[in-house]
């Protein structure tokens, strides 16, 4: 029975385009794997607390990183919506991030997380992809591929929802049919992904 680890990070619990594309790869995962565990953390439901001193110097010996590390290290897959704001992930996801990557216990050449597969469902309102006006302000995927690659030698791809604000700016609605296709394709990759990997981690 393999374990999904479901990470979102997005403020708004409704009308946020990388909640509902890791809802629907969910979804296509339970289809696929309907004796496999999903393990979900709301970041900004329930956000963790920011690294401090104490939590640095005691490593995986503090409660809540070795609660976070184990969980990580127990996932056969792991999910994570992360939305772009002001060019970066959420601060939330962030401090997931500092309090899960524990040097000399996870992260390195021989990171339990190895191989893992994570899916990061990247979600912006513009467009940040090569050749566009913004590229050099993509900070979220450039960002997350370098540290779960090498820091936790995990196995990263992206689902990239993008012009999600196409609909609600009108300086943008000439965009909408490309932000309609970028949404569309996004749900089909997900649901592709979730079942692509439930067979593999059955198998």
């Amino acid at each position: 029975m393999a374990t999904l680890l479901h990470l979102d990070s997005a403020v708004f619990p409704q009308g946020s385009a990388s909640r509902d594309v890791t809802a629907a790869f969910v979804e296509a995962w339970r289809e696929q794997h309907p004796d496999g565990e999903v393990v979900y953390r709301d970041l900004a439901a329930e956000p963790l607390p920011h690294l401090d001193a104490s939590a640095v110097v005691a490593g995986a010996e503090d409660a809540l990183r070795a609660e976070l590390a184990a969980e990580l290290a127990s996932a056969d897959a792991v999910l994570i919506g992360a939305p772009m704001y002001n060019f970066s992930i959420p601060s939330t996801l962030k401090a997931w991030l500092d309090q899960v990557i524990i040097v000399g216990h996870n992260a390195g050449p021989d990171s339990p997380v190895a191989g893992t597969p994570v899916t990061v469902v990247a979600s912006r309102g513009g467009s940040y992809a090569p050749g566009t006006p913004r590229e050099e302000f993509e900070f979220v995927q450039n960002y997350l591929e370098k540290v779960l690659t090498g820091m936790l030698g995990a196995e990263v791809d992206f689902i990239v929802p993008e012009l999600t604000l196409a609909h609600s700016k009108p300086e943008m609605a000439e965009l909408i049919p490309l932000a309609d296709a970028s949404r569309a394709k996004a749900f089909t990759d997900a649901a592709k992904k979730a079942k692509s990997l439930a067979v593999r981690l059955a198998g």
